[in-house]
This record gives C-alpha cells, sequence and structure tokens, in this order.
C-alpha cells in the first residue's frame, strides 16, 4: 500500500515522521486545492478529495491552525493566509493580542485519508497553549515563536522537533491516523 502526503510545506513535511509516507507525485503541477470550509475537518477532508483524484493509492491531507479563545477562535482555519505570510501574520497576532489579559490558545490538526473518491477516516489533533506578547526561539514555523506550551515552560520554536513531536497537533493527530493504519491496513474494504 502507497501512502501520499499532499503537502509542499516543508515545515509540516518533517512533522510526518513514524509513517512511512511518499510526496504526492505531481503536487505542484496542479493547481492548489480550494478550502471553502469553516472547519478544519471540511478542509482537511476537500484537500484530500481534490488530491487523491489525482495519484493511484491512499493520500493524506491536513488542515491545521491557531484557535485563540479572546479572539473568538481566529485565525482558525484561515492561519496560514491571516495576514499574508508567516511574518505578516506574526505581526498581526501582536497586534490582536496587545492588551489582552486572557493569552490561551490551541493548535488544531486534522488530517483526512482518503482512496481516490473515499474518506477513509479523519484524524484531529490538540494541544492547548498560551500566546506570548513577544517571539522566544529560532525553530519550528508559522506562530511557533509565540505558542508557549506550558508544561515544558517554552515555545514550539524552542523546543527540539523530537519532543515537539510528542506533544504538538499534529504529532497526535498522526499518532491517531497511524494506530488506524495498523488495525485497518489490510482489510479488503478499505481498499
Amino acid at each position: 500500500m502507497k501512502l501520499y502526503l499532499a503537502t509542499s510545506n516543508p515545515g509540516k513535511i518533517r512533522e510526518f515522521t513514524g509513517i512511512d509516507v511518499e510526496m504526492m507525485p505531481g503536487l505542484k503541477a496542479l493547481p492548489l486545492a480550494p478550502e471553502t470550509g469553516d472547519t478544519f475537518e471540511a478542509n482537511a477532508i476537500e484537500k484530500a478529495l481534490y488530491y487523491g483524484a489525482h495519484v493511484d493509492g491512499w493520500l493524506i491531507a491536513e488542515d491545521s491552525g491557531l484557535e485563540i479563545d479572546v479572539l473568538g477562535g481566529a485565525p482558525g482555519v484561515h492561519s496560514a493566509r491571516w495576514a499574508g505570510d508567516d511574518e505578516a501574520n506574526n505581526q498581526k497576532l501582536v497586534r490582536e493580542m496587545a492588551g489582552q489579559p486572557l493569552r490561551t490558545a490551541r493548535y488544531v490538526c486534522v488530517i483526512a485519508l482518503v482512496h481516490g473518491t473515499t474518506v477513509l477516516g479523519t484524524f484531529r489533533g490538540t494541544v492547548e497553549g498560551e500566546i506570548l506578547d513577544a517571539p522566544r526561539g529560532e525553530g519550528g514555523f508559522g506562530y511557533d515563536p509565540y505558542f508557549l506550551y506550558p508544561p515544558f515552560g517554552q515555545t514550539f520554536a524552542e523546543i527540539p522537533k523530537e519532543r515537539k513531536s510528542e506533544v504538538s497537533h499534529r504529532g497526535a493527530a498522526i499518532r491517531l491516523l497511524s494506530a488506524w493504519l495498523r488495525e485497518n491496513a489490510s482489510r479488503p474494504d478499505t481498499r
């Protein structure tokens, strides 16, 4: 069984560890998948079905982002394109959070698994944290320098990659996917 991953984000690619996955062939030649859903699940499924139609095998696509409580869950499904790029997104984050006493937030990741036009499952992972006023750390990507993981007292940009995958939203979703694959990959009705 081949399992393809539909993403061109190098930060996300590095976090898919522990699963035998190949980059989707021909991904860059295709127009970007639409993301019209208002939930992470809807967008992950939409992307997986779109890209899954272009491969012979199983495909995973994911949607993820940051939900900030005091901002009503924003940026949510718009996390990657909230203000443009990572730098602009983080500048907007700092502006929106200025003077806010409530700093709680969570990262969310939903992975959708498809075979052609059949959705085989979705896998959701979350991690709770707090938003800082100033960035810390050089690792990670996106909002990671501002996302404090209280149990470690570090931002996701400070936590080493291996340790981050043990607690991150994407790591949690990947573990759920991996468990499903171990239990279901050989079943004839999933092919």
